[in-house]
């Protein structure tokens, strides 16, 4: 063929793509079931005019903004009002967390160990989120371990893990069509319980171990939290510091027991016998802090309420809970299609942040929002963040702080609208494909913000000890 009959097929071919761009529906055609598209004029200008998030810069920003970081009433006054990172408090009271801070500080003073729990759906997984969040404050306030989890699950940990072998049957409040309910609701602080109803073992080891922080990987107490226990009910712990030591059933009811180790293990044996409800273990130190992880795949966080009150009120008490974290909202996405939608969701948010504050008496909720969730939007043909979701973060936001509970804006920190395809872009990538899950890195960024975030109104609380609290009252007036 010769070279101008190649030019002229070429631009024939491109005649005949302009026609098309010209003339084809913006919305495309049906055709088989499916929808065809051609590029639009009007959909590449959209695209090349569209602000577009650099991500570098934002995170960049976060940094810079943690980074000036001063002790003086101007800084946190600033901060509180001003930094799009801030935690929200209700009625803007700047004193919000200082119960908690107090009973952080106490723990570590008289040698005992309080709780933070933190559930959410699967963006938590994996103990992602939770992990730095704890790192944090046990560099701050002492503490060991990994927190409470289940005797028997199927979902990997990252942080611990455990083999269970002998008469064990696990039930979950949460799960599919194949997951085992229990015909009362004595699911306990994990929303899961796991039935002892034969001789059983479980084995516990650290994970982490490429970490650099020790307390990470081992932990100097074991404690078991189970109610339901029959007569012959015992159970015993071992490790290579510890030689067999039984406890059998001391009290009727929810039980905590805990054994404490000679110095940090990274290995333990729990041995059971006769029957109980078993409602979790954890892996702790002998003073400071912990954080519970409890993922809820799928779920919208308003089913907690179904949870037996009195246990759940006991064990927060035997554990010491001083802080409850719900990070929900992203399973609702798909139900919200209509203001009342929203509404009716907002209603069942602001119970279970009801049901918590009775629950844990003294102690404070953090609600933490969805992320940016990208969809694929049929209408302009590319992945946009869901129609409502800005209009969920600010529901979320008034409703938090109006029942007396704080609110972080993870959507906000993230960028706001369509930020989700720039974190999946990014190198390396902070979210996966499915324009939904934080990866491995966005989970750390998201974690480590939020811990800074937090610890920055310890900050200022343990400046106002040696500040006069009129001259704070008089930086902080707005």
């Amino acid at each position: 063929m010769k070279a101008r009959q190649v030019l002229l097929f070429i631009l024939g071919v491109f005649l005949m793509l302009g026609a098309a761009w010209a003339v084809f529906p913006a919305d495309g055609i049906r055709l088989a079931g499916k929808r065809l598209r051609f590029a639009s004029y009007e959909g590449r200008v959209r695209e090349l005019t569209e602000r577009k998030l650099d991500v570098d810069s934002l995170l960049n920003a976060v940094q810079q903004r943690f980074a000036m970081q001063q002790d003086t009433l101007a800084y946190y006054r600033d901060f509180f009002y001003g930094n799009p990172d801030r935690i929200y408090l209700p009625d803007d009271d700047y004193t919000f967390f200082d119960p908690v801070f107090r009973a952080f500080e106490r723990a570590r003073e008289e040698g005992r160990t309080v709780r933070v729990v933190h559930y959410g759906d699967s963006q938590i997984e994996l103990d992602r989120i939770s992990s730095n969040l704890r790192d944090a404050l046990q560099e701050r306030f002492g503490g060991e371990g990994t927190g409470m989890f289940p005797a028997l699950t199927t979902t990997p940990m990252a942080s611990v893990s455990h083999y269970a072998s002998g008469g064990f049957v696990a039930y979950q409040l949460v799960g599919d069509s194949t997951t085992r309910r229990a015909a009362h609701r004595r699911y306990g602080p994990l929303a899961q319980l796991v039935g002892a109803y034969a001789d059983g073992t479980v084995t516990i080891r650290g994970l982490r171990e490429k970490s650099t922080l020790e307390r990470v990987r081992t932990f100097s107490s074991v404690s078991v939290l189970y109610g339901q226990a029959g007569e012959d009910f015992s159970v015993t712990a071992q490790s290579d510091t510890l030689k067999p030591r039984p406890v059998t059933r001391t009290r009727d009811g929810v039980t905590w027991t805990t054994w404490t180790f000679a110095r940090p293990v990274d290995r333990a044996t729990l041995r059971f016998t006769g029957t109980a409800e078993i409602y979790g273990l954890a892996t702790d130190g002998t003073a400071g802090v912990t954080v519970d992880n409890v993922p809820m795949r799928g779920s919208t966080g308003t089913v907690l309420t179904r949870i037996d009150t009195t246990l759940m009120k006991t064990a927060y008490e035997l554990d010491d809970t001083q802080l409850v974290i719900l990070q929900f909202g992203g399973n609702f996405m798909p139900a919200a299609r209509s203001s009342k939608a929203i509404s009716g969701y907002m209603d069942e948010v602001r119970e279970q942040i009801a049901w918590f504050q009775d629950a844990v008496p003294g102690g404070k909720v953090l609600f933490i929002g969805p992320s940016d969730m990208a969809v694929w939007n049929e209408e302009e043909g590319r992945i946009h963040s869901y129609r409502h979701l800005a209009e969920v973060v600010d529901s979320l936001k008034a409703v938090t702080l109006a029942a007396g509970a704080a609110y972080w804006d993870l959507y906000g920190m993230m960028g706001g609208a369509n930020s989700m395809p720039q974190w999946v872009r990014h190198s390396p990538a902070l979210a996966g494909p499915d324009y939904v899950h934080f990866t491995p890195a966005g989970a750390k960024v998201v974690g480590e913000t939020l811990s800074r975030s937090f610890l920055t109104y310890y900050d200022f609380y343990d400046l106002r000890k040696t500040v006069p609290s009129e001259l704070v009252e008089q930086s902080m007036e707005r």
